[in-house]
């Protein structure tokens, strides 16, 4: 499918599509997460709970099917998306004649400030400084041959199979816990502010565990990104649609099942399949539907078709940044102690008041998009980024605009 990588790049200008997706990610990992900001016992109570609630209730059921909707799939989705944003510098600094990777490493620097601060701040299970690390190796990786890229690519793919399923067969020879209930958790519910904070930083290698375990996952969905770029997936052309309806047929035709089987077999030894094996497969049929979708509507000026929802996750998408860091920083505050404290009032309705929360903030998240894209071209934390990225070569360009000059 993808053997003329090398030759068929989409337009240099904006992609539609990309956008959407990425909205979608954003979302989705909210999807993920909302499950741990409404915990009352936080990162350390979902850890520590079931591997899905079942179907013993209507609300377990419920909980358990939303789960399972956004479970990994958002995290390959985005981790994959975030492999195409790297082969989207490259050619740009290969279309300016500039050294690869040059800058981008500075831009690497600043995403795992980004994810450090955030991670410190804000939420335990940030996978910005996981992207940041990756996005150093891919970098050099992806400025190689497609051979030596593909070689790379399958070597990273094969590890991970190899970790997951040594961490599976572990998981499935430990005996069952004979422990008891652990003690409760209050750190969320009356732990202040400050408190979370030295709880992150005394955690640190632990609560990064990991992102260092995904670590071949993240190599092999960035270098899948790069090539599925180049082999024009992403293009609002007659072969996009077709890569995409291949991938659409294999990523839900093969990978949705083999994914509900792993839900409801109840299985706690399958968490990490369910969560980091099956997910990337899945996450290509995603790419292949929501393009269907996007299809279906039409692309104008290259922005999506009139479906108002795509128009708003393709908003949410060109400030996924903003959005990402801003839909954690809504629900810390709203659920832990030192905010409004929800998780805690409302735990014994968790599952409806967690959907209503997850909607909530997903509308507050495109509302925001919208307004703050009608003034600026990107979103509030993007403008910050981009102007750290350009300020430490802002001299360099001044002087080669000097030395050019004539005299």
């Amino acid at each position: 499918m993808l053997k003329n990588e090398q030759v068929v790049r989409p337009s240099a200008r904006r992609i539609a599509l990309l956008d959407v997706l990425r909205g979608t990610a954003i979302l989705g990992t909210l999807g993920t997460n909302i499950w741990i900001l409404t915990n009352p016992e936080g990162i350390i109570g979902f850890l520590n709970g079931a591997f899905y609630p079942g179907f013993t209730s209507l609300a377990a059921g419920a909980e358990t099917l939303l789960r399972f909707l956004a479970n990994g799939k958002s995290l390959a989705l985005l981790t994959l998306l975030f492999g195409v944003g790297l082969e989207i510098q490259r050619q740009s600094a290969a279309r300016r004649g500039r050294r690869w990777p040059g800058r981008y490493l500075w831009r690497a620097t600043l995403l795992l400030v980004d994810g450090f601060l955030h991670y410190l701040l804000v939420v335990e299970f940030d996978v910005l400084m996981g992207y940041a690390v990756t996005s150093v190796v891919v970098a050099y990786l992806v400025a190689t041959s497609a051979r030596a890229s593909r070689g790379w690519l399958v070597a990273a793919g094969a590890l991970h199979v190899l970790l997951v399923g040594l961490a599976t067969a572990a998981l499935a020879l430990l005996p069952a816990g004979q422990g008891g209930n652990p003690p409760p958790v209050t750190l969320y519910t009356e732990g202040g502010y400050l408190d979370q904070i030295r709880f992150r930083w005394e955690y640190l290698p632990l609560m990064r565990a990991e992102a260092v375990f995904i670590l071949p996952m993240a190599v092999f969905l960035f270098l899948l990104g790069a090539r599925l770029y180049r082999a024009g997936v992403f293009g609002a052309d007659e072969r996009g649609r077709m890569l995409r309806r291949r991938m659409l047929a294999v990523g839900l035709g093969v990978g949705l099942p083999l994914n509900v089987a792993t839900t409801v077999s109840g299985l706690a030894a399958l968490v990490l399949v369910d969560r980091y094996l099956i997910p990337p497969l899945v996450a290509i049929g995603l790419i292949g539907l929501v393009g269907w979708l996007v299809d279906r509507r039409g692309q104008r000026d290259g922005q999506p078709g009139q479906g108002w929802l795509a128009r708003r996750l393709a908003l949410v998408g060109r400030m996924a940044l903003s959005c990402y860091m801003l839909q954690n920083l809504l629900g810390v505050v709203l659920c832990y102690g030192w905010g409004f404290g929800l998780a805690a009032r409302f735990g014994a309705n968790r599952t409806l008041w967690t959907v209503v929360l997850f909607a909530g903030i997903c509308a507050a998240l495109m509302a925001f998009s919208t307004l703050w894209l009608r003034r600026f071209s990107q979103g509030p934390v993007e403008i910050v980024w981009r102007w750290a990225y350009e300020r430490p070569f802002r001299r360099s360009a001044e002087s080669d605009r000097v030395a050019a000059a004539p005299r």
